[in-house]
């Protein structure tokens, strides 16, 4: 798994005012689960991702980081290619 998801389900996580212990608990894992996939050193199974945005109310693109938007605030990094490219043409010019 990514390090955009590792990054997004922390925020998710902290947009919620939850502790791992917690999110852990209503996911049915350990917090030693929960801390491999925020800091990236542990991929979550298909069904774990499904329980977590169910948890957390998000989708699953915004969790896996094919959204750009983390609780109505850009996600990580994606400010920096919204800056690249503005206007959000993506180099196609004026249309």
């Amino acid at each position: 798994m990514s390090d955009v998801f590792a990054r997004r389900l922390r925020a998710y996580r902290k947009l919620k005012h939850w502790t791992q212990a917690e999110l852990a608990a209503a996911a049915g894992v350990s917090v030693a689960i929960i801390g491999g996939l925020e800091r990236g050193t542990r991929a979550p199974t298909p069904a774990l991702v499904q329980r977590l945005t169910e948890i957390l109310q998000v989708t699953e693109a915004e969790l896996l980081g094919t959204s750009p938007q983390v609780g109505g605030a850009m996600a990580p990094g994606a400010e920096a290619r919204q800056r690249e490219d503005p206007g959000g043409d993506h180099g196609r010019g004026d249309v």
